[in-house]
């Protein structure tokens, strides 16, 4: 009866898993594997119109893409964006926890309206800030003119080559922590409270309860809120192409940006593809050493 009643549950949970599997299947295996294979073909808009199957074309797609140094600097500069903004994220959105996970008044409304920004789609948040950041009326030039003292009358930080990356990550702050601080604020309540008081009583400060009992406890949790926002800024693509376009000067060419300006500007959906492969790879390959890390930790 136990090996009947066991065979009937895995059937019934194998009938439960397979929409799942078949969707997964369908709208995420299939188009990555036509990705990767288009990517080795000269395939553009005429073979669409026509009907006809892309050439092969001997790696020329990647070739040319790393010798025009296009790809290395999508590359650099996707990796550079999405560690600045996952470090940056975790760091403000584990003191902004720690804050909230205190006694402090209207904390519940602040939980509340915190997340806010998390909630408005990437699109809006994208063109809120292209407002706020506007050279000649934006209000971030008004502040930083009030607070100058009129001296400082030139500030287009989404102009320049050397700032604008740093303008979209601010966006990207602005709407990720408040997820990764509500899930790193669930993270805190797992710790226990008698441990941190033994500590205290022992004669630990709040730097030694932080590092040797509260972060060990939620290790789980930041793996989780880490990976989260790993993936996520790897495939940031609206605020990107809302605020920067890409430029100026290709600062904030990405591999999202690449991609879509090589398929659907330049018309070359080989091309195209070859960045998404490269890209796939890029986004596997640093998840992958994350969670090895993790690992070697956790042993």
């Amino acid at each position: 009866m136990k090996k009947g009643l066991q065979s009937g549950d895995k059937q019934f949970s194998l009938m439960l898993l397979s929409p799942a599997v078949i969707i997964t299947v369908i709208f995420i295996l299939v188009p990555v594997v036509d990705s990767i294979y288009r990517s080795f073909f000269d395939y553009k808009v005429k073979n669409i119109i026509s009907g006809k199957p892309g050439t092969w074309n001997n790696f020329a797609n990647y070739v040319k893409l790393f010798t025009n140094g296009k790809l290395p600097t999508a590359m650099t500069n996707t990796l550079l964006f999405v560690f600045g903004v996952v470090i940056a994220q975790f760091i403000l959105g584990m003191a902004l926890a720690l804050v909230l996970n205190t006694n402090i008044r209207f904390s519940r409304f602040i939980r509340s309206i915190m997340m806010i920004p998390w909630v408005v789609p990437t699109l809006i948040s994208g063109l809120v800030w292209l407002w706020m950041f506007q050279p000649q009326y934006g209000l971030v030039k008004y502040f930083v003119g009030i607070l100058s003292g009129g001296k400082i009358t030139d500030f287009a930080i989404l102009n320049s080559p050397t700032t604008a990356m740093l303008g979209v990550s601010v966006a990207a702050l602005w709407k990720q922590i408040p997820l990764a601080t509500l899930l790193l604020l669930a993270g805190l309540a797992n710790v226990p409270e008698d441990m941190l008081e033994a500590a205290k009583i022992d004669g630990a400060n709040e730097a030694q309860r932080f590092f040797k009992i509260t972060l060990p406890y939620m290790k789980s949790v930041i793996k989780v809120t880490v990976s989260m926002s790993i993936i996520e800024n790897f495939k940031q693509f609206p605020l990107f192409w809302t605020m920067t376009g890409g430029g100026p000067n290709n600062s904030t060419t990405t591999m999202a940006i690449l991609s879509y300006r090589e398929a659907f500007v330049s018309n070359n959906f080989g091309s195209g593809a070859a960045v998404t492969t490269v890209w796939m790879l890029m986004m596997i390959a640093v998840v992958f050493v994350y969670n090895r890390i993790f690992r070697k930790e956790d042993m």
